[in-house]
């Protein structure tokens, strides 16, 4: 092996995933796991206390989400690549990764060899992305949700009244029915909770 090994900081909630994702990488030899997250809102700060070259998020932790850290990790540590592994393969995680930052993307049933190569090339300055996922993407479209609809479907998850996510969002109650109206509408459901489970479904939230 020349060279400093790749530093990898990998954040996945699940103990058992993370601890055999960090067991099977520390064996490549130019591969080095420096630091291990089971939350989204510990990778910001792992990342700044051990500065990695690239980061293996998952997508769905607990404080806050991969995508959503991603974002942070492009503002704040623009040298680190992020990679997302995920269980998840949805196209809308796809579109929502790369506008974060991202420059991989992959799904968790693949070979170790393969995300060590993966890692490897990221770093080099390519985007990797699972193939079928890629075209599952492109003919998916575009997510169809403004932020904000976005935003009141959220807020509606627990089943809150129209009231209280008013109060959350800082809008008025006729704003609110109006976004989730609109995003029922998008979704092609015929309720909000129905709405939340397709964008779900769709990885657009």
């Amino acid at each position: 092996m020349t060279g400093s090994p790749i530093r990898v900081l990998l954040a996945e909630d699940q103990g058992m995933m993370r601890g055999a994702l960090a067991l099977l990488l520390g064996m490549e030899d130019d591969i080095e796991v420096v630091a291990q997250v089971a939350a989204g809102d510990a990778i910001l700060d792992a990342a700044l206390a051990h500065r990695p070259d690239v980061a293996l998020l998952d997508i769905e932790l607990p404080g806050r989400s991969g995508l959503d850290a991603a974002d942070d990790l492009r503002v704040r540590v623009p040298d680190c690549r992020v990679l997302i592994l995920t269980t998840f393969g949805r196209p809308g995680y796809l579109r929502r990764a790369m506008e974060a930052g991202a420059t991989g993307f992959l799904v968790k049933d693949g070979p170790v060899e393969e995300l060590a190569a993966a890692i490897r090339r990221v770093l080099a300055g390519e985007t990797v992305v699972d193939p079928a996922l890629a075209t599952a993407a492109l003919s998916a479209g575009p997510n169809p949700l403004t932020t904000r609809e976005s935003d009141a479907l959220k807020a509606s998850a627990d089943g809150a009244t129209v009231a209280d996510i008013a109060a959350r969002l800082h809008l008025s109650e006729s704003t609110v029915r109006n976004y989730l109206s609109s995003a029922i509408g998008k979704t092609g459901t015929r309720n909000r909770m129905e709405a939340l489970r397709e964008a779900r479904r769709q990885g657009w939230l």
